[in-house]
C-alpha cells in the first residue's frame, strides 16, 4: 500500500506535508519504484511533485491521507470501475470499496490474479508445441480443459456465460491468447476458430434427477422443453455441423440416459449419429474411484471417422473400494498446512468458525431429516467423517451444505471449505492449494458443484489420446497428399 501525505491550505491549494521538496521527491521516487517492483508498472495515480508552500501564506491544515492500493492500480489497469469490479469478482461493492481505500485486503491472492488476467495485452505468449487444438464450450471453471491439456492439447476458444465462472476461469488460465466468449446462443459459427477437438459440458439441470424433481414440483418444463437450458444441446449440434471437428467429448448427468423414458437420449444419439454422421460411444462413470465422492456422469465421445474403433469398455477404472477417503481432501488442522485465506487460520491452520453450522440451521436439518424418516423418505443430511466417501457435491451446496457435513469433536458439524471442494473435485491435489478461487464462497460452491471431476476427465482424455492423435495425423497426411497432387 502506498500512502501519500499531503496538506491543504485554507485557500484550497494542496502541497506536500514536508516543508522541503527534496525529501518529498525522494519519497515519491521510492514509491514509484516500489509500485513498479510489485506491479510491473509505475503507479499511474501518483502525483507529480507539488509546490513547497501555499502561495497565500495562510497557515495550512492536515489533509487526510490519500491511499493508493495494489488492488486499485490493478482495477484501473483492467479498465473496470469499482462497481464493475465487484460484479466481475462476485463480491459486494462495500468490500471492494474497502480494498480500494486500503481499509481491508482481498481475502485471496486470486482476486488480484483475476484483475491481472483482465488487463489488455496481459497474456503471456506460449510456444505452440501442442499436438492438437480444442475448444472449451460451457466451460465452467475449466475442468474438461485440464484433462485435455495434460495430453498435449491447446485451447483456442472458450465460451462461458456466467460472469463469476469467467472470473475463476480467467484467474486460473491468465495466459490464453483469446478472451472468454459469453452466451453461446449469440456466437456465430464463423466466430469460432478451427479446432481438432470440441469439449462441452452442456447444462445438466434440465436432465438431472434433482433438477427434474424440482421442476416437476414447480410444474415447470424440463429436458428439451426447458427453453432456458434444455435446447442448448442443439447449439452444440450447430457448431459441430459447421466445423466438423475430428473428435468431440460431451459430458452430462447420469439421468440424461433415462430422462423422459429414454426419449431425450434417443434424440441426442439420432442427431449425433445420423444427422451429423459421427460414430459415438458413451459410458456412465462414477468419480469415487478417483476422488472421495459418489458422482456419476455420462461421457459421450464422438469421432468423425466412422471407422474409429474407440470404445469406453477398455477404459481402466480403479477399484472404488480402494479409492480415496475424505481424509485426503480435508484440512488436517495440525499445522502441516499454511493458513489459506479465510478458510483456515492460526498456527495449526484450523478451519474458521464461519463454516460451522449455526444452532438454528443444525436443528432445522435434524428436524427435517426426522420428518422425512418417519414418512419413509430418504431425504436428509449427509454426515461424514474422514474415512467416508461423500455424496454428490451439488450447485446448491451454498444453501445449507446438507449433502456433505463434516463431523467435529464437541461441536456442531461444518460445511466443506471451498478449498476442500476444489480438492474433492480434483482441481487441487490433496494437500495442495494451487487452484485460484477469486470469487465469494457462494459462487465458489456453485462452481464446484457444477464442475466435472478433473481426475475422471484426465483418465478419459488419456484413454482417447491415441485416437485423437491418429485422427489429427490422418487429416494432416490427407491434406499433404492433396497438396502434392495439386502441384
Amino acid at each position: 500500500m502506498l500512502r501519500l501525505g499531503v496538506r491543504v491550505c485554507r485557500s484550497g491549494m494542496i502541497f506536500p506535508a514536508h516543508d522541503e521538496l527534496e525529501p518529498r521527491d525522494h519519497d515519491l521516487v521510492k514509491s514509484q519504484t516500489r509500485a513498479k517492483d510489485i506491479l510491473g508498472v509505475a503507479s499511474p495515480s501518483l502525483p507529480a511533485p507539488l509546490p513547497a508552500r501555499c502561495e497565500s501564506g495562510i497557515e495550512s491544515e492536515k489533509f487526510p491521507e490519500v491511499t493508493v492500493t495494489e488492488f486499485s492500480i490493478l482495477r484501473q489497469k483492467a479498465g473496470l470501475s469499482v462497481v464493475e469490479a465487484a460484479e466481475a469478482l462476485g463480491y459486494h461493492e462495500r468490500h471492494v470499496y474497502r480494498w480500494e481505500n486500503g481499509k481491508g485486503k482481498p481475502p485471496r491472492q486470486a482476486v488480484l490474479d483475476c484483475l491481472r488476467a483482465r488487463q489488455p495485452g496481459g497474456h503471456k505468449p506460449v510456444a505452440d508445441t501442442s499436438a492438437f487444438t480444442f475448444i472449451d464450450l460451457f466451460a465452467g471453471i475449466g475442468g474438461l480443459r485440464r484433462g485435455f491439456e495434460a495430453i498435449g492439447g491447446r485451447c483456442v476458444f472458450t465460451s462461458e456465460w456466467d460472469k463469476y465462472s469467467q472470473a475463476t476461469y480467467a484467474a486460473n488460465y491468465p495466459y490464453d491468447d483469446h478472451t472468454i466468449s459469453g452466451d453461446i446462443t449469440k456466437i456465430g459459427e464463423k466466430d469460432i476458430p478451427e479446432h481438432d477437438v470440441l469439449l462441452a459440458g452442456f447444462p445438466c439441470q434440465p436432465f438431472s434427477i434433482a433438477g427434474v424433481s424440482k421442476k416437476n414440483a414447480l410444474k415447470r418444463p424440463h429436458g428439451f422443453a426447458c427453453e432456458a437450458q434444455g435446447t442448448l444441446f442443439f447449439e452444440l449440434a450447430r457448431i459441430i455441423k459447421h466445423h466438423r471437428p475430428k473428435v468431440f467429448l460431451l459430458e452430462n448427468v447420469k439421468n440424461l440416459v433415462n430422462h423422459d423414458r429414454g426419449t431425450t437420449f434417443r434424440i441426442i444419439r439420432d442427431v449425433l449419429e445420423n444427422q451429423l454422421d459421427y460414430r459415438i460411444d458413451f459410458r456412465v462413470i462414477d468419480a469415487k474411484s478417483w476422488v472421495p465422492q459418489h458422482r456419476e456422469r455420462i461421457f459421450i465421445a464422438g469421432f468423425r471417422d466412422r471407422n474409429a474403433e474407440f470404445t469406453f469398455k477398455t477404459l481402466d477404472i480403479p477399484d472404488p473400494a480402494s479409492g480415496p477417503r475424505l481424509a485426503s481432501i480435508l484440512h488436517p488442522e495440525d499445522g502441516t498446512e499454511k493458513p489459506d485465506g479465510h478458510f483456515t487460520e492460526g498456527p495449526l491452520a484450523t478451519v474458521t468458525e464461519r463454516y460451522t453450522l449455526t444452532d438454528h440451521l443444525w436443528n432445522y436439518l435434524q428436524n427435517y431429516a426426522e420428518k422425512h424418516r418417519r414418512a419413509g423418505n430418504g431425504f436428509g443430511f449427509g454426515l461424514c467423517g474422514p474415512e467416508d466417501v461423500a455424496r454428490t457435491l451439488s450447485a446448491r451446496y451454498y444453501k445449507d451444505g446438507s449433502e456433505i457435513l463434516i463431523r467435529q469433536n464437541g461441536k456442531r458439524p461444518r460445511r466443506l471449505t471451498p478449498r476442500e471442494c476444489a480438492r474433492l473435485m480434483g482441481f487441487d491435489r490433496p494437500g495442495e492449494a494451487d487452484f485460484k478461487i477469486p470469487v465469494s464462497d457462494t459462487q465458489a460452491y456453485k462452481q464446484f458443484g457444477n464442475a466435472v471431476a478433473v481426475p475422471v476427465v484426465a483418465a478419459v482424455a488419456r484413454h482417447m489420446k491415441q485416437w485423437i492423435l491418429e485422427a489429427v495425423e490422418g487429416d494432416e497426411n490427407h491434406h499433404a497428399t492433396g497438396l502434392q497432387e495439386s502441384a
